[in-house]
């Protein structure tokens, strides 16, 4: 069983997008391999190919601490030193799309932490379990739906229990990727510039081992 925990209300801040049945909005994602020192980033979609770096801007990787993480940048990924192998790592990067739009990708890999670090994030309601909440700017709200990719091609849409949490069976070995997205109610300004929409896609990753 897992601690109780408030479910608060998204209209008056942020809506989240049901995306069944449309095409999948491309993400930021984390990976890595095995017990290696060093974590990859890369944009797009699970097992597609993935989308120039330069597509994305001010990518930042850190640790629960805040702090920032060097980066080696390539071509269609980022790669994140990372020491130890059971660290949770988070990244960030945001877009411009059109002429207004802002979207800000959030990415955390790993389930060992039970608290957020990003402002919209999936936490597991337990170190390591497969039933995860999620919380915007501190405070967990109930989601509409998460999706979820995996490295096997398995793919599914997970549904909010009553208290809003989803679980999600890892029935084979192999990396899952749970994506999540949010629209800001209302025009913000970020960095000086307004933006009539700003978007939140998060994802959080994690492998089970074979």
């Amino acid at each position: 069983m897992f601690c109780s925990f408030r479910i608060r209300s998204l209209s008056a801040v942020i809506a989240l997008l049901a995306t069944a049945g449309t095409a999948q909005a491309d993400y930021l994602w984390l990976s890595r391999d095995g017990a290696a020192a060093t974590a990859t980033a890369r944009v797009g979609e699970l097992e597609k190919t993935p989308q120039p770096v330069a597509s994305v801007s001010a990518p930042r990787a850190f640790l629960a601490d805040g702090k920032d993480l060097p980066l080696t940048v390539e071509t269609d990924r980022v790669l994140i030193p990372v020491a130890a192998a059971g660290t949770d790592l988070r990244a960030v990067a945001s877009r411009v799309t059109g002429e207004s739009t802002l979207v800000q990708y959030q990415a955390r890999w790993g389930r060992t932490e039970t608290k957020a670090v990003n402002d919209l994030e999936l936490v597991p309601t337990e170190p390591n379990g497969n039933t995860f909440k999620l919380v915007w700017k501190g405070n967990t709200v109930a989601a509409s739906q998460v999706n979820v990719d995996t490295a096997e091609g398995w793919r599914r849409v997970l549904k909010p229990a009553k208290d809003g949490t989803v679980t999600l069976a890892t029935p084979f070995p192999g990396l899952y990727v749970l994506e999540v997205s949010a629209r800001v109610n209302g025009a913000v300004t970020v960095g000086g510039k307004k933006y009539e929409e700003v978007r939140h896609t998060a994802t959080l990753s994690f492998e089970v081992p074979r």
